[in-house]
């Protein structure tokens, strides 16, 4: 294989801990089909999907917290996000940004140049509102762990922007993960929300963009993570699970609550919403199984949503907020490619605020 059609990348070739990522400085470089094009990656985000696929965690049997370990109760036939098995060997990350070097049979060669980030929803171009006919980037085709990865042209967005392509990379999971679940639970400058894992990539996301909607924020985050996530924006920074959550909110309603943790301390968090209040849900990563009275469901008219496949609007809607300057990135560090073990290792330690890229 000659080093025009070569590249380096970080494959997973099944389920389980970091040992199942291995590095090629010599993996075969993908070709864009008809409708796609081919993008030399800058910089890709890690995110919990990465993790959580790999160790196997969205398997029904697993019931623990996310970990990054492989897990044996791993059943075969729902491993992923959507409830199917995954294709290996496959090349994860979704959050590419990069540039445009070729393209498939009609695309406009004016696209190359193009600088661009992703849009990681892979619907059916023929029926885009049918959530049973989706795909992620990274999960049902290859991602942007390596040097070259292709995608539907319609994925790619072209972006201006002064931001690095490390800062550019935090952006289109997190970010489209976080106004998903605003969407979705119709925030807006009349409610106080509860984010929950506020220092992380989605959580530091959905502070910044609650108050772009107007909302009042409180934050949910270690103590020593207190500044970082203020400067986001946050009106409030409260321990990550206060004792006595209602005591330490005092006069704030809380009218929605955005959450990624899940685990124990979740009843306390539907407990402190006001009559009417609605809780929004894009993750667990402190456990997925959770105890609900349905008195505090029914009596109060609360209103739960799911949030995983996002609208359409969302990501064009993000673009837009980065280059008008209305949301920053939130980049916590940068690991050469090679090195995405010890990338993914900091990312599961939760001891940074934002989100953490690997650059090739």
């Amino acid at each position: 294989m000659t080093a025009q059609h070569s590249m380096r990348a970080m494959v997973t070739i099944g389920h389980g801990g970091l040992d199942q990522l291995v590095f090629h400085d010599d993996y075969p470089r993908p070709e864009p089909a008809a409708g796609e094009v081919l993008v030399k990656v800058g910089a890709c985000g890690l995110n919990n999907t990465d993790v959580n696929t790999r160790s196997g965690w969205y398997s029904k049997p697993v019931q623990d917290a996310t970990t990054g370990d492989g897990y044996d109760e791993v059943g075969s036939e729902d491993p992923s996000w959507g409830g199917a098995p995954v294709i290996f060997p496959r090349i994860q990350g979704a959050d590419v940004c990069g540039e445009i070097v070729a393209v498939g049979e009609g695309v406009s060669e004016t696209r190359i140049g193009e600088r661009v980030i992703t849009d990681n929803w892979l619907r059916d171009e023929h029926d885009p509102l049918d959530k049973n006919k989706t795909g992620y980037f990274g999960s049902e085709r290859d991602g942007g762990f390596a040097e070259y990865t292709t995608l539907p042209s319609r994925n790619a967005l072209a972006i201006q922007s002064d931001y690095s392509d490390a800062e550019l990379a935090t952006f289109s999971c997190s970010y489209s993960t976080a106004e998903g679940m605003l969407t979705r639970a119709q925030v807006t400058e009349a409610d106080t929300v509860l984010v929950t894992g506020a220092s992380g990539g989605v959580g530091s996301a959905l502070v910044q963009l609650a108050k772009l909607r107007g909302a009042r924020v409180i934050a949910l985050a270690s103590e020593a993570k207190h500044d970082d996530v203020t400067a986001l924006g946050a009106d409030r920074v409260l321990p990550r699970a206060p004792d006595h959550l209602k005591s330490a909110l005092g006069d704030d309603q809380i009218t929605v609550v955005a959450d990624i943790v899940g685990g124990d301390y979740w009843p306390h968090l539907i407990d402190c919403l006001e009559r009417g209040g609605r809780y929004t849900c894009s993750g667990a990563i402190a456990g997925p199984m959770v105890t609900l009275d349905l008195r505090t469901f029914y009596l109060r008219d609360l209103t739960f949503t799911g949030s995983t496949v996002i609208d359409l609007d969302v990501t064009p809607r993000l673009v837009g907020y980065i280059e008008s300057g209305a949301i920053k990135p939130a980049l916590a560090a940068t690991y050469p490619l090679e090195e995405l073990r010890e990338a993914q290792s900091a990312f599961i330690a939760k001891k940074h605020t934002g989100n953490i890229v690997v650059c090739p």
